[in-house]
């Protein structure tokens, strides 16, 4: 392909993008409206498969991994790169508070983590490729996954099923609602956190709140290990080497009386980590303090630490090649380099899994509210994002597939 043709075919693109439009933005209010959990996506699975085929796909499988993942494959005229783009479309238990009208209809689940404007957007490249498949070489591979947001999610179990057969290198978006619309964010090395979590079950001897010294008061057990284990990060990890130990949850006694001493308490947690190393420390520590804890105040406990996603590196030379690409394009307000998705938060994110077999990148795309009074970040009840950004994030899109598939871009 000419340099000539090159630019033609990139201006081509970019004007489908907003071409349809409209068309994005009402698939994402549909999938907005009809919410669906991990494991169960059942009604957005056959959506995103329906609007596939209406695009003319045919290269499309269904239930991949350990639940309803979908991946299409576009084909170029010619043979070259096989490049994945990743869209992941599970909803949270959240209920909804926001004001606008097209907000769940599911009561109890709400799109608060902008997962629905993620697979509108990769709806949208998806038919341009199709449209435009005799002007690329290479080939397009749509992963649209499902669960992320339940571990084990379903990253790791699409991989297990050849999701990225063939696949050279790929690349994910997220959007971020701190930053304006089309500010564009990367990560050169850590895109976000491993994200792992503790359950601490402690056995004690339950008895009258009159007579403590009859009793294991596991209420006092808890509180001892809640404390303590926050000496972890302050005392047993580089300060120079991020790490977050929240205990989010504590159960106890059952509200049953006040003059009850309960025998028995769950406390549940979460660890964000970057290493390997400091990963592994802080779960022998959790294990090892909550033990001898238990053990001072005479009772048992029993540590359930379920490792989740791993750490998301970016491949470094991939993260740059991307940024020059936005950059020369001067189609977009701000790029960046941030912290792990969102700047100083340390979000876990399966994406981590597909750059364990394949180079790739993770980037951060604004759609903030403009002139909001308040901005509610990502899993709030109020979450809203501007659609604005949704062209924008095809954009990105479009201009990276462009590159490798079409020749360069800028």
């Amino acid at each position: 392909m000419t340099r000539s043709n090159v630019v033609k075919s990139k201006i081509k693109w970019l004007q489908h993008a907003s071409e349809i439009e409209a068309d994005v933005i009402d698939m994402r209010r549909h999938l907005h409206q009809y919410p669906e959990v991990s494991f169960k996506e059942y009604q957005t699975a056959d959506y995103i498969y329906q609007q596939l085929q209406s695009f003319g796909i045919t290269d499309i499988r269904r239930n991949v991994g350990n639940g309803l993942g979908i991946v299409a494959r576009v084909e170029g005229h010619k043979p070259g790169a096989v490049i994945a783009l990743r869209a992941d479309f599970d909803a949270l238990p959240i209920k909804e508070e926001t004001d606008i009208p097209f907000k769940s209809l599911h009561e109890g689940v709400m799109h608060a983590c902008g997962h629905d404007a993620h697979t509108a957007m990769l709806l949208g490249v998806a038919r341009i490729m199709n449209q435009n498949r005799f002007d690329i070489s290479g080939t397009v591979v749509f992963i649209f996954q499902h669960a992320e947001e339940t571990k084990p999610g379903g990253a790791k179990s699409m991989i297990q099923d050849d999701a990225l057969l063939d696949v050279d290198l790929i690349y994910g978006l997220h959007v971020v609602p701190e930053y304006p619309v089309g500010h564009v964010g990367y990560s050169l090395s850590y895109g976000s956190a491993a994200s792992d979590t503790v359950k601490i079950h402690i056995q004690g001897r339950g008895g009258h709140a009159s007579k403590p010294q009859e009793a294991i008061d596991s209420v006092i057990i808890a509180s001892e290990i809640i404390t303590n284990l926050q000496s972890i990060v302050s005392r047993f990890v580089n300060p120079q080497d991020p790490a977050v130990l929240t205990f989010s949850s504590v159960e106890a006694g059952g509200g049953v009386a006040p003059n009850v001493i309960a025998d028995k308490a769950t406390i549940v947690g979460t660890v964000r980590t970057f290493s390997e190393e400091t990963r592994q420390i802080v779960k022998r520590k959790c294990i090892q303090m909550a033990q001898v804890i238990a053990e001072m105040n005479d009772g048992t406990v029993e540590v359930d630490y379920y490792d989740g996603y791993p750490a998301l590196i970016n491949t470094k030379n991939i993260v740059e090649d991307a940024v020059q690409t936005i950059q020369s394009s001067q189609l977009f307000p701000g790029v960046s380099e941030i912290g792990p998705m969102t700047g100083a938060a340390m979000i876990g994110e399966d994406f981590a899994y597909y750059l364990k077999h394949v180079p790739g990148a993770f980037l951060n795309i604004g759609v903030g509210q403009e002139g909001a009074d308040e901005v509610y970040p990502l899993h709030h009840p109020k979450f809203k994002l501007n659609e604005d950004g949704l062209v924008k994030g095809m954009e990105v899109y479009l201009l990276l597939l462009m590159k490798h598939l079409g020749g360069e871009v800028g």
